[in-house]
């Protein structure tokens, strides 16, 4: 007990109720090409819909089918996806600076290089918040004074003859004083009209909810025209001056920012608003009423779901890159421009529709690489059609990079040892081929040159299945099914269960293979390490095996062994860190094996295990492996066996032999 100058009682507490935890077995990863969401950085997503929310709908597309349904079939099966989204060639961000260089991959870049607003100059002031062409469907709209939201009598009808009911185009005596999206009134009408252009001083009219789109009623030459935001509708004021500037001495500090899918490609809906930040402020230190940043650039990096600040309109500030806190808008008050600030969002660009060998595999490491940093099961290679360098559809799919791809994600597999990596054959080995029996040798010469190893599962598909976004049908690799069948076999029963077979190796939502192989096929696919796709006529389609691509004979070459051992690996080896830094004594191994024992008993109630044995004694921790501050636990485990082989004897016999006698003679 520890040191007492004087008597007295001391009460402490004892942990022997460690045990060996729960262990993740169904998460799978995926990197890939996709329209929208952040690029380099790992996103968790549990269903189809969710993934459409982080990276939304493929495009219409080949390539995008297959990266988009390899990652969405998982899902089908399992309810937890790492994505990270690949910095393909010729990636770009819309910004509303026209400029065709602009890339934020995700939010760490902008922290890192544009939340200064340092590029300014070449981003403008908005840019999407994520790359490709999609962002090209925004528009940010900016109200910064009480003229700009509203303006009477800006300009007059110039026009002697006047205009009938119908008109579409209305010269005017300053057509500067209006901008595309305004909405305008004539005097004594009540009725508004959006204007859709504007060609020096003729504005280009459309009614506003009207089935006609020109003048619902007569105007008349040198009738008083008033202008209106766009968007002054979203807001019960003009902005104005915040209870939080007028504190502080300073005025007209606020602003309304409205974000716009000008194309309709988010929503299906041109003009749609998809965000509205009304009554922020110019200032750097402003605070809403709660104590919150109300400074717009802050709130538009915490809030919005489409774009970043990237630059201050230099008809607010001074310049782009100007900061101005509440005490310095005293001496120096913002500007107030008298039209709403249009911010357009163009140059984004989706890059090439196919990543390089480097960049997937680039992808994998990068994010999947330390077993420490993030959890995963499986790796899903999906296609290996790869840039050919041609241009955004132009692809390759030869032989040297899908082996390139496959061994670099068994590579990382091998370092992590807590995962499999999936993968399917080359779409050109099955799709469009019409022989079987070609097929069956070109699924066999993709994966002949494939690393032998235990942690990676190779099967013979490529499935044809609705692509509802785009209303067609395409074919995607097997991968991200046959990854999916793995988890699924997990919440059905455990880890250590063969996925395959009509129990648990039935796929969902499939219309047809590109290759069905029959027995000799199988045969052959077996014998190479792969396991066959197999559709059986009133049955449906399976995983018909469960081999690992481990090439030697042993308990590893199946897949319910290497899942099992992977799951007990991770299992123990996350117990055994409460055993660091403790001594290395009888005490200390015997709560390890106190630990560790009943869980493999639960396993082995479980039909994982048909025995087991835990040695973790003085005989492997002798006196050297303690003086080399070493803790040595021994596991010895003899897994169960999956039934891949099944023999059915029918004996007829005379009718007086008795069966006993003969059961030992056939």
């Amino acid at each position: 007990m520890a040191f007492q100058v004087s008597p007295g009682v001391q009460v402490k507490e004892i942990d022997l109720s460690n045990v060996v935890p729960a262990v993740s077995s169904t998460r799978g990863a995926f990197a890939g090409i996709f329209q929208w969401g952040p690029v380099d950085e790992v996103k968790t997503v549990s269903d189809g819909q969710q993934l459409v929310d982080e990276f939304y709908k493929p495009a219409n597309t080949d390539a995008a089918s297959e990266d988009f349904y390899s990652a969405e079939s998982f899902l089908k099966y399992g309810s937890s996806l790492s994505v990270v989204r690949i910095n393909s060639t010729g990636l770009k961000s819309a910004n509303s600076g026209n400029n065709n260089s602009i890339l934020i991959k995700n939010a760490d870049d902008y922290i890192n290089s544009f939340k200064s607003g340092q590029a300014a100059g070449t981003a403008g002031s908005f840019t999407a918040r994520c790359p490709g062409a999609l962002g090209n469907s925004l528009s940010v709209s900016v109200c910064a004074s009480s003229n700009a939201y509203f303006n009477d009598n800006v300009s007059l009808v110039n026009d002697a003859s006047n205009y009938a009911v119908g008109a579409t185009a209305i010269t005017v005596d300053a057509g500067a004083s209006f901008l595309k999206g305004d909405l305008i009134k004539f005097q004594n009408h009540s009725q508004l009209y959006s204007v859709t252009n504007i060609s020096s001083n003729t504005l280009t009219i459309k009614a506003v909810n009207q089935p006609s789109a020109g003048l619902v009623s007569a105007v008349n030459n040198d009738e008083q025209i008033d202008r209106y935001w766009e968007h002054f509708g979203l807001f019960d004021k003009a902005p104005g001056t915040s209870a939080n500037a007028a504190a502080a001495g300073a005025s007209n500090d606020e602003i309304h920012v409205v974000v716009v899918d000008e194309d309709g490609l988010f929503t299906g809906t041109a003009g749609t608003v998809l965000e509205s930040y009304g009554f922020v402020s110019l200032a750097s230190d402003a605070k809403d009423s709660v104590g919150n940043s109300n400074y717009y650039k802050d709130v538009i990096e915490s809030q919005s779901n489409y774009v970043y600040w990237t630059g201050h309109a230099t008809t607010i500030y001074a310049s782009n890159n100007e900061t101005r806190s509440l005490s310095q808008a005293v001496a120096a008050a913002f500007s107030r421009p008298a039209l709403p600030i249009a911010n357009p969002l163009t140059q984004g660009n989706a890059g090439r529709a196919n990543p390089t060998v480097a960049q997937k595999s680039d992808a994998w490491t990068s994010h999947f690489g330390d077993a420490e940093l993030i959890d995963i099961s499986f790796l899903i290679v999906g296609s290996t059609s790869t840039d050919a360098g041609g241009g955004s559809e132009s692809a390759q799919d030869t032989l040297a990079d899908h082996n390139s791809l496959v061994n670099n994600a068994i590579q990382l597999a091998e370092l992590r040892k807590d995962c499999l990596v999936v993968a399917s054959p080359r779409r050109a080995s099955v799709v469009g081929v019409s022989s079987e029996s070609t097929q069956a040798t070109n699924v066999k010469g993709d994966f002949a040159a494939v690393t032998s190893s235990s942690y990676a599962v190779l099967d013979s598909g490529w499935i044809y299945q609705y692509e509802r976004y785009n209303d067609k049908y395409c074919w995607i690799p097997g991968n991200g099914h046959t990854a999916g069948i793995m988890a699924r076999s997990d919440l059905l029963q455990d880890p250590w269960y063969s996925p395959a077979g009509f129990s648990r190796g039935q796929y969902l939502g499939i219309t047809k293979l590109a290759f069905n192989p029959k027995q000799a096929s199988r045969d052959d696919l077996y014998r190479a390490r792969i396991n066959p796709i197999v559709t059986f006529p009133g049955q449906g389609t399976v995983l018909f095996g469960d081999k690992t691509a481990l090439t030697s004979p042993s308990a590893f070459d199946r897949i319910n062994v290497r899942r099992l051992f992977i799951t007990l690996e991770k299992a123990v080896s996350t117990a055994a860190k409460a055993q660091l830094f403790e001594f290395n004594d009888s005490f200390t191994r015997a709560q390890f094996r106190a630990s560790v024992e009943p869980f493999l008993r639960d396993v082995k109630n479980r039909r994982g295990l048909v025995d087991f044995s835990v040695v973790c004694d003085e005989t492997n921790n002798t006196d050297s492996v303690i003086d080399r501050n070493e803790f040595v636990c021994s596991i010895f485990v003899k897994p169960a066996k999956s039934i891949n082989f099944i023999t059915l004897n029918f004996i007829a016999t005379r009718s007086g032999v008795e069966f006993e006698e003969i059961y030992g003679a056939v």
